[in-house]
């Protein structure tokens, strides 16, 4: 299920999500959260999840690994030349982009998820919470080369710089990867509306409460969010293993 909400602070939604399964019976889904000025950020993202979703919508279930992975490449493509068109074409919407994390499952036991930018893919198992992505940001370039602490990051002025986006350029670099995926586990794309608001630990007590279901654990990261101040726009997707859904925010 998704949800999405515009936060404190924002004049505007500029994040988009889908979940759903395809014509095949694939579940698949997606979050954006778009960046530009005069609402190019909106459009950036709604073009972005229209594209991909008219890409996968007739993947047939029962696909190979390498098949999935070769749907998410194409899909994520696909959605970078739409947005990257219409940014080229339209001077009110130059250097209009989005982030894009997106996830298919494979049979019952692996999960596909591709990303650009720093909206994020997170596994909740009975272990624990695993962040399955890596921010594509210049902050945590920085952490990663040893500059910065992990800590100074969080509160860093320039954490939101993005290195990676999609529809900015003509070719972009998407990380891809395939996962073991457990009965049981839930899966969280999330914009960084709430990542950067809700630590992990939070999160994943939220979402392995016992006793709610995923509409009111998604609701509840919302809130969360919210109550945490809000900065930006907050989009959540949860999807558990054998529990497909359809809707659009």
């Amino acid at each position: 299920m998704n949800r999405s909400d515009i936060g404190r602070i924002r004049m505007a939604n500029e994040d988009r999500s889908w979940a759903g399964l395809t014509d095949g019976g694939l579940t698949v889904a997606i979050v954006a959260d778009g960046m530009g000025g005069h609402q190019a950020g909106d459009v950036a993202s709604q073009l972005a999840v229209d594209a991909f979703r008219e890409e996968v919508e007739s993947a047939a279930a029962g696909m190979t690994e390498e098949e999935a992975r070769e749907l998410l490449r194409r899909a994520i493509r696909k959605a970078n030349e739409v947005v990257f068109d219409m940014a080229s074409r339209n001077e009110q919407y130059h250097n209009m982009g989005t982030t894009v994390v997106a996830a298919l499952f494979v049979e019952e036991q692996r999960l596909i998820v591709g990303h650009i930018g720093d909206s994020r893919a997170y596994r909740i198992s009975e272990g624990g919470i695993t962040l399955l992505t890596e921010d594509h940001t210049l902050v945590n370039e920085l952490v990663r080369s040893g500059q910065i602490s992990y800590e100074e990051a969080a509160h860093h002025p320039r954490r939101n710089v993005l290195t990676r986006a999609l529809g900015t350029d003509s070719e972009t670099e998407l990380e891809l990867q395939a996962l073991p995926w457990a009965a049981g586990d839930i899966l969280l794309l999330c914009s960084d509306g709430l990542s950067g608001m809700v630590s992990d630990e939070d999160i994943r007590s939220t979402i392995s409460a016992e006793g709610s279901s995923l509409e009111e654990k998604a609701e509840s990261l919302i809130q969360q969010a919210l109550a945490a101040g809000g900065d930006d726009n907050i989009t959540v997707v949860l999807l558990q293993s054998g529990s497909g859904t359809d809707g659009e925010e």
